[in-house]
């Protein structure tokens, strides 16, 4: 038996952004989904869940004020996939302590621990406290130039289950925004605020 969750998930592997589905309206739309996905075989990409033993349940609950999450991009090219390894050198290299997101979802959605939660993190000049900042690998098209939502539909659904979970540790938080809401970039290369990501609180 598949449950609303299940539906979403897959609906968001499809390409599909249905936004948050939840109460009597998600239940409406549960069967009918569930019976039109299965009819239709179309094949879904395998989403990691974010569950017991995710990055963000794992770590103990941060004593610092969280407020905000801020999402970013990695700034290279789609399809080529980096570590949190490779990110933290990047990072160190510049002088910082630590990598300077708190989470990094990779092409596949995995998403792997960057910066402890309970460290101020550095991803925004100005908007480093009482944030968290999550990247994903990508946000370039292949040319290596030009700003691209290249989130694989694993990473959209690895995203939402991220910052749905970081939601119920942290009950303060109130918004979820894009770098370039913050700075002249084009990270992370799509509206948040337009995403499913901006319209989970």
């Amino acid at each position: 038996m598949t449950t609303i969750l299940d539906n979403q998930k897959r609906l968001t592997a499809l390409g599909i952004d249905v936004g948050v589905l939840d109460g009597k309206a998600g239940q409406k739309y549960h069967d009918g989904v569930a019976l039109a996905l299965d009819r239709l075989k179309v094949p879904v990409a395998t989403i990691p869940p974010v569950d017991s033993k995710s990055p963000v349940t794992a770590q103990p609950k941060a004593t610092r004020a969280i407020n905000e999450i801020i999402i970013h991009c990695t700034a290279t090219p789609e399809g080529s996939d980096v570590s949190v390894e490779t990110i933290r050198g990047w990072h160190k290299a510049q002088g910082w302590k630590d990598i300077g997101y708190h989470y990094v979802v990779l092409l596949d959605g995995t998403v792997q621990p960057g910066r402890p939660e309970a460290q101020i993190g550095s991803h925004v000049a100005g908007h480093n406290t009482g944030t968290l900042g999550i990247v994903y690998v990508g946000g370039v098209a292949k040319d290596g130039k030009t700003a691209k939502d290249t989130r694989t539909p694993a990473q959209k659904a690895a995203l939402i289950a991220t910052v749905k979970a970081l939601i119920s540790k942290y009950p303060a938080i109130k918004k979820v925004t894009g770098h370039k809401q913050y700075a002249a970039k084009a990270c992370p290369s799509f509206d948040v605020r337009k995403d499913a990501l901006g319209s989970i609180i």
